[in-house]
């Protein structure tokens, strides 16, 4: 089969060789007339073949199939049979699928051992067997093993010589258009590899710029101290967005950029701790509806919120990386910042603290002058508490900030179920209680204003005394909001822990001013008044208990009105009197 495969590739061959050219005109036999060719040998026959087998063997470009061909048509070159084709491939010999599987381990064996030499091969029923390398110019492309019915000839020999020289080239070249076809792609990975390499390089050469601007703008921001404003005006030039910043507790601290709401919405505590929780359970930068939000956190602790307002959608990494570098800029401003009202705080703490146990004046007005605080002006104590609000520093620190939100001036420290300020006015009647409820979403709290304190000494009482007035509060029917002692009237003298103090003070309020007549003008307004009170208000009982005419009596009872400026047609202050003259006369001792 092998035989007829080469000769009917050498007959197309000789076909063509012998065929006239196209459009050639045919001669006569006479004009053509020529001495015969003698006639061809086996020798030239197996030439002729071999030649065709190597232009079919240069025209194929797979090793493995020029290796089938030779196989196929070794018996072209005389009585030989293949038993067996090897092809390199990567240092190791690979079989043919053309071997036999007779004698396959054996010969296998066999030809490994040559290691690249030629040498005989021994297969049972055949005398003469070979194992023949192919061979390039640099290296080995495999083995051919071929075995004979008998021993060649030397004629024979040439031939097999022949085809496996012309095997061998033929896989150099099959070899050679492999690496340059290898090479190629290769080449061309490499190609695309530089190309995505330089287009890296100038994405992080761009990258890197950018990064370079984005620090160097914010180097410089730190270096001037600028704080959130000047965080939000960079920012604004690096993204081109509207750039704010809030506090931990949702209010604006800066915004630059347009559509700037006002005025600001009021946070809802609520939510701003959902957002809070929400963003910090995130690495980097979250988009909550229209705003791209990152936290303000040195050392884990929320300081502050910065975020970008990006309604389309257009925030890229550039935008993100701006955010970041913003906000780390921004947190050493925030801690420090921080640190400093935590060591003006504490030193607010230690002076009330003082003032309320009673200290030093001396040291108390040094004390106060450098912290940036007025001692020697009249001081009203105020003692806030407020339900299910434990009184730590984030409670100190909430009342603080309410207290300044509304213009007071004030010393704070706390206790352990409220907080004391020393201000330095009297507290609006509602400003600090509805200040404080924003802050903290409810207004389930109470607040006790003491009486105007014009002494450091008088400090220990005054603070009793706001601590009273939120004790009647908070049992009182509407037991949350505020109350100022000096209006509490006859409460202030009931209850435990009032003293003798406190007695003549609440007389002193309310009979002072007769008190000071009578001793002026040697009068009896006080003890009039006192009678009348006892006598249930009876015009002629009073009369005569004090052996006087009911128009001096009625006389004295209007000048009791002008000179107290207290009305005896008002309840409240007819309470007070009569209570007032009653301690007057039963435990201080009336006149004396």
């Amino acid at each position: 089969m092998a035989s007829s495969r080469a000769h009917h590739l050498y007959r197309r061959c000789s076909d063509r060789e012998d065929s006239p050219p196209r459009g050639s005109v045919r001669q006569p036999a006479a004009a053509r007339r020529v001495p015969r060719p003698p006639a061809p040998t086996p020798a030239d026959h197996a030439l002729r073949e071999l030649t065709v087998l190597s232009r079919a063997l240069f025209d194929t470009p797979d090793e493995g199939e020029i290796l089938r061909l030779a196989m196929d048509h070794i018996a072209a070159a005389g009585p030989y049979s293949a038993e067996a084709g090897y092809l390199k491939v990567d240092g190791d010999l690979v079989p043919s699928p053309r071997n036999g599987p007779t004698h396959a381990s054996a010969v296998g064996r066999r030809v490994r051992e040559l290691a690249g030499r030629d040498g005989p091969v021994t297969v049972p029923g055949r005398p003469w067997g070979r194992a023949l390398g192919l061979r390039g110019l640099e290296r080995l492309h495999g083995y051919l093993v071929v075995t004979s019915r008998s021993r060649p000839s030397e004629a024979e020999r040439s031939l097999l010589a022949t085809l496996v020289r012309h095997t061998a080239a033929a896989l150099s070249v099959a070899f050679a258009h492999r690496r340059r076809h290898e090479d190629a792609l290769e080449l061309h990975r490499l190609r695309d590899e530089r190309t995505a390499l330089q287009r890296q390089l100038i994405y992080v050469v761009a990258e890197l710029g950018y990064q370079r601007a984005v620090h160097g703008l914010m180097a410089d921001v730190a270096a001037s101290s600028g704080g959130e404003e000047a965080i939000t005006r960079a920012l604004h030039r690096l993204t081109g967005l509207p750039a704010l910043a809030e506090d931990r507790f949702g209010r604006l601290r800066s915004w630059t950029g347009p559509s700037r709401p006002d005025p600001y919405p009021e946070p809802d505590p609520a939510r701003q701790d959902e957002m809070l929780h929400a963003v910090a359970r995130q690495a980097g930068p979250v988009r909550i509806r229209d705003r791209l939000i990152t936290l303000v956190r040195p050392h884990g602790e929320i300081l502050g919120v910065l975020a970008l307002v990006d309604a389309r959608d257009e925030a890229d990494e550039h935008t993100v990386l701006a955010l970041e570098h913003a906000a780390a800029s921004l947190a050493p401003e925030l801690a420090h910042l921080r640190n400093l009202a935590e060591v003006e705080l504490r030193l607010h703490r230690e002076l009330v603290d003082d003032l309320l146990a009673g200290t030093d004046e001396a040291s108390a007005y040094a004390r106060s002058e450098a912290i940036g605080h007025d001692l020697h002006r009249s001081h009203y104590i105020v003692v806030v508490q407020w339900r299910n609000r434990t009184a730590d520093d984030s409670f100190a620190q909430t009342v603080g900030r309410a207290a300044s939100g509304v213009g007071m001036r004030s010393l704070l420290t706390r206790r352990s179920d409220h907080v004391v300020l020393v201000a330095d006015d009297r507290p609006h009647a509602r400003a600090l209680y509805e200040a404080l409820a924003r802050e903290t979403g409810t207004r389930s709290g109470t607040i006790g204003v003491s009486a105007l304190c014009d002494s450091l000494d008088d400090i220990p009482h005054h603070y009793e005394e706001a601590q009273r007035a939120m004790e009647v509060r908070r049992h009182s029917r509407e037991c949350y909001g505020t109350t100022f002692f000096d209006e509490l009237g006859l409460y202030r003298i009931l209850g435990p822990g009032n003293d003798y103090r406190e007695l003549e003070t609440f007389v002193q309020e309310w009979l002072g001013q007769l008190i000071d007549y009578d001793s002026r003008h040697h009068t009896a307004m006080v003890e009039t008044l006192s009678r009348y009170f006892d006598c249930g208000g009876n015009y002629d009982e009073t009369a005569d208990s004090l052996a006087i005419h009911r128009s001096t009596l009625r006389y004295r009872l209007q000048r009791i009105r002008d000179i107290s400026g207290n009305d005896l047609a008002n309840v409240e202050d007819r309470l007070n009197l009569q209570v007032a003259t009653r301690v007057w006369k039963i435990v201080l001792g009336g006149p004396g």
